[in-house]
């Protein structure tokens, strides 16, 4: 009777889920947009532009890196800069040796697309000057108490970054950061070949703060970024470095409507990328869309590392241990899908703990066993 009765309740389920298609809206966008992610400073660096086209509504979010285009930026006093693609298609980078942003300055950003599309267009960007940026004051964190200690279980704690800065000169009104983290992680077996590791991750959240509206320019304890207990970040060793980026209010406006996108629960009635005016234009049709902003800017740095111990952070490697062999038994598939995380040849008697989890047993299966130039120790 209970499988009976079942039956009766899943049935209506799988057919209303069996009726339910993908509802795709009809909307004037064009599929086949151009997009361009870029970004220069003043610092001696490679500047970094990607070109790629726009997919359908509805379709699955994939690349579509546009190459074979011929880039370039100008400046304000007849200079002009070349870039190269790269090995990674639609990546075109600067040469270092030869260019570098000077606060001050104008610059503009060029694309043709003759070598790529059929239609071979020209695209260029508004002229975009170069603004200083302060330095940041401070990059400092607080424990923060996620769960009280219980009856039946301890306390646990996370972490969160804050930030100050401040110009006192009072130019930079609106403010754009973004941070690279990178923490040190080590397996609980030592007799692993590749016991410590290193993992980096970049920043995928918008960051930005106008300042024009306060009685000056100051950022005081801005919450960057948030480190829960549910990772093996604040496990041993932690780094934050953050850029800091001046913009002018149009490029403000623009961040401030990617972060509305990012940051709301999506509908057919809320801002469209496709909405978002950039800075970058179609010389032979200015009518056309084009996504994405050339953003040009001084930039200021500073990293900080954290070392303390944090109670009841996630112990990732609890289901590790799937298997003990005794004495000198054969390991069929050994280090192909099986692996020694404890041996123990002087026990009485002799036995070895395997995993069947490479990532229990080898930490490039996460990381990287090279060191961060920058890395330093405690």
């Amino acid at each position: 009777m209970k499988r009976i009765y079942f039956a009766f309740i899943l049935l209506p389920v799988l057919i209303i889920s069996g009726c339910i298609t993908q509802f795709v809206p009809d909307t004037d966008e064009d599929p086949n947009l151009l997009v361009v992610e870029g970004l220069m400073t003043d610092q001696p660096e490679k500047y970094v532009i990607r070109l790629s086209r726009s997919m359908p509504l509805g379709r699955k979010v994939t690349l579509k890196p546009l190459k074979g285009c011929w880039v370039y930026i100008t400046d304000d006093i007849g200079n002009s800069f070349p870039l190269n693609e790269s090995a990674t298609s639609g990546t075109y980078l600067t040469n270092p040796l030869t260019f570098q942003g000077v606060v001050g300055r104008k610059y503009t950003l060029h694309i043709n697309t003759n070598n790529a599309t059929e239609t071979g267009y020209s695209y260029q960007s508004l002229p975009m000057e170069l603004k200083a940026v302060p330095q940041i004051d401070s990059l400092f964190y607080e424990k923060v108490t996620i769960k009280e200690r219980t009856e039946f279980s301890g306390p646990k704690e996370g972490c969160q970054v804050y930030l100050n800065t401040y110009d006192p000169g009072g130019i930079c009104k609106f403010f754009r950061w973004e941070y690279f983290e990178t923490w040190q992680f080590r397996l609980p077996y030592i007799i692993v070949p590749n016991n410590t590791c290193w993992i980096s991750n970049t920043s995928n959240n918008i960051q930005i703060k106008n300042t024009s509206v306060l009685t000056e320019d100051r950022v005081a304890r801005l919450p960057l970024h948030f480190i829960s207990n549910e990772t093996d970040r604040l496990a041993e060793r932690y780094s934050i470095l953050v850029n800091q980026y001046s913009m002018n209010e149009d490029e403000y406006n623009y961040w401030e409507k990617l972060q509305n996108i990012s940051e709301e629960v999506g509908s057919l009635y809320d801002i469209t990328p496709s909405s978002i005016p950039g800075n970058i234009f179609c010389i032979e049709d200015p009518a056309e869309q084009v996504l994405g902003y050339f953003s040009v800017s001084a930039k200021t740095s500073k990293r900080t590392y954290i070392d303390e111990n944090f109670r009841g952070l996630v112990n990732l490697y609890s289901e590790c241990e799937s298997d003990t062999i005794y004495g000198g038994r054969p390991i069929p598939d050994l280090n192909i899908s099986r692996w020694v995380i404890v041996d123990q040849p002087y026990a009485m008697p002799p036995y070895k703990i395997i995993t069947e989890r490479r990532g229990c047993a080898d930490c490039t299966v996460r990381g990287t066993i090279i060191r961060p130039d920058f890395w330093v120790d405690r």
